[in-house]
């Protein structure tokens, strides 16, 4: 028998991810993976985030801990079955909440402090996208969201 642990169960034991906003008032833990990574250009993803798209991963709820800041985490309803989460301090947008799917969220990859090993692999909602961005990269575009 190989003193080696088998491939299965190296993957068993995800990474654990950290991250923060930008004061670092609120500190938050990943231990779960992360899954359909994206840029997304919706105009609301564009003004929550002041960028030309924002960088999402979903991942499941119960995989995401904040361990610092709690009081510091502000909710607003985006669009009618949407939250997103963000410091009241400093502003940084972290997670989106789905009104329709509670066990699952979307974390705006930007905020992590770590490498999450995953890359994007779309551009959604591209027909919304900033007029003053070009996509220049090979990935996958999509006029809406994927269906």
């Amino acid at each position: 028998m190989s003193a080696q642990q088998p491939e299965s169960a190296a993957r068993a034991a995800p990474k654990v991810l950290h991250g923060s906003c930008l004061c670092g008032g609120i500190r938050y833990r990943v231990h779960g993976p992360l899954r359909d990574v994206v840029h997304c250009h919706c105009s609301f993803c564009r003004k929550a985030h002041g960028a030309a798209f924002r960088t999402r991963a979903r991942l499941a709820t119960r995989d995401l801990e904040f361990v610092a800041g709690n009081n510091l985490l502000t909710w607003y309803r985006s669009s009618p079955d949407q939250h997103r989460t963000f410091c009241r301090v400093c502003g940084a947008n972290l997670i989106t909440r789905f009104d329709l799917q509670p066990g699952e969220i979307s974390l705006a990859l930007g905020t992590l402090d770590d490498d999450p090993g995953v890359r994007p692999r779309a551009h959604l909602h591209v027909a919304s996208k900033a007029p003053w961005y070009e996509i220049t990269d090979g990935l996958a575009q999509y006029h809406a969201g994927e269906r």
